[in-house]
């Protein structure tokens, strides 16, 4: 039986797309307006349709505006990179995300770097990166937020002096949620596949931040007791029964939870976090636009 405290993701995402519809409406009162997300899907890949009829959906739910963009796989970079302008331009459109992977031969960087930074709410550009580097207001990846929603929610707000490793190095995760732990006061160790001695690394943290992409890489024998774990890896493995198919994380969740103080599952962890954060981001893009507070709520 699992002694780990189940960091719910699905529960606190529940809740957060409850705190954002109420900013929502704030914000509404204050400008007569609703925040605007722009999705851009290109191509016809399934996981990605659903994934954005998802954004969509949410993204109504909690009265904001939702712009769908689809283009054909084929589309000329040009036309992409115009469409993008155009929603730079565009003052009802708070916050862009163009649904990646992008089918090839399309640019991905070139193609993020000519979104706006400030309506950039995945949290891709340069510039997003070299604001929360800095220590600079901005927008942040939605993953690595969701991560540190989770583990404030379950250490508390002051993270001041812990010990947290972060197991990948990705730009998407690795890095950014590094930086967001630096700033919260703790004491950061970057970790990855090629660190020496790694098992030893992650034992030393109060938070370990797997995000590593190798199916049940980090064992019971890695955690420090009382650790909070955070597992961002999905990856499908071979089920028990033939022919199927399971989703695990990077962390070997029955092991872990025997030793960690509390673990994200996988699914139901950090997953459900992503489309929330995004909605968090495209309302505070949409305050920071037009120069009011950020809402201290979150």
């Amino acid at each position: 039986m699992s002694q780990a405290q189940l960091i719910d993701g699905k529960a606190y995402a529940a809740k957060l797309r409850g705190m954002v519809a109420e900013g929502v409406a704030t914000y509404s009162g204050e400008v007569g307006t609703v925040p605007g997300l722009a999705v851009v899907l290109v191509g016809d890949d399934p996981a990605s349709r659903v994934y954005v009829a998802n954004k969509a959906k949410q993204t109504v739910e909690v009265g904001m505006a939702s712009f769908e963009h689809r283009l054909a796989a084929d589309v000329p970079q040009e036309e992409l990179l115009a469409l993008i302008h155009r929603l730079n331009a565009d003052d009802a459109v708070d916050g862009i995300l163009v649904q990646l992977p992008l089918p090839k031969p399309l640019d991905e960087m070139a193609i993020i770097s000519a979104i706006d930074p400030d309506k950039d709410v995945d949290g891709l550009h340069v510039v997003s990166a070299g604001r929360l580097a800095s220590g600079l207001p901005g927008l942040v990846s939605c993953t690595p937020l969701g991560c540190m929603m989770l583990i404030r929610d379950t250490l508390g707000k002051d993270l001041s002096g812990k010990a947290a490793v972060v197991i990948g190095r990705s730009i998407l995760v690795g890095k950014p949620v590094a930086q967001l732990l630096l700033a919260a006061n703790c004491t950061v160790t970057m970790a990855h596949s090629r660190t020496a001695n790694l098992e030893e690394v992650v034992r030393r943290a109060d938070i370990v931040v797997a995000a590593v992409g190798r199916p049940e890489m980090v064992k019971a024998s890695w955690i420090k007791p009382g650790a909070c774990v955070i597992d961002v890896g999905i990856n499908r493995v071979p089920a028990a029964e033939e022919g199927k198919t399971k989703l695990v994380g990077d962390v070997d969740f029955a092991e872990v939870a025997e030793v960690s103080g509390s673990i994200t599952p996988v699914p139901g962890g950090v997953g459900p976090m992503t489309i929330a954060c995004l909605l968090h981001n495209t309302l505070q893009a949409a305050r920071m636009r037009r120069g009011l507070a950020q809402d201290q709520r979150f």
